[in-house]
This record gives structure tokens, sequence and C-alpha cells, in this order.
């Protein structure tokens, strides 16, 4: 699960300001995404540092709701779009 949340904290903008966030116009809505993306983050951190174990489903979950905002996000041009030509 540490390894999922290092990825998706690598991965998505979190850190962005809401400014470029929040475009004129947007599919779905990147400000309210990522911040139920980073609450649901740190809510796994914290549990993590609490002892909690994640189950299989848990971790499932947050990959999938990363996944979807993640494309999301691609659709309002705020991650880059992997070049699939040039994949090997």
């Amino acid at each position: 699960m540490q390894q999922l949340i290092s990825d998706i904290r690598r991965a998505m903008p979190l850190d962005e300001p809401y400014a470029l966030l929040c475009q004129k116009q947007c599919v779905g809505c990147p400000k309210k995404l990522m911040e139920y993306l980073e609450s649901e983050l740190t809510g796994w951190e914290s549990a993590l540092q609490a002892g909690e174990q994640p189950s299989l489903g848990d971790i499932n979950q947050l990959a999938k709701t990363s996944r979807k905002i993640y494309r999301v996000l691609q659709k309002n041009g705020l991650t880059p779009i992997p070049d699939k030509t040039s994949e090997g």
C-alpha cells in the first residue's frame, strides 16, 4: 500500500495550485478530485502509521480510484498523456 501511495503521489499533480487545476471548462472537477484523493492518501498514510493492515480490496479500490481520477486529469490536459508509439 505504501508503494502504491508513493506512486500515486509521483503521478498526480497534488501540489499544483488550485488556479491551475480549476479551468473555465473542464470534464469533472479536477480541484475537487484532487482534494478527495489527497484526503484518501492522507487517511491511508495515517492508518498505516497506526499499524492498520489494508486488505487486497482496499489496495485495489485505491488503485482503481486513482486511475479514474488520472483519466479525468488527462482529459483536462493536467497530466502527460503517454505516447503509445514509443512504448516498446
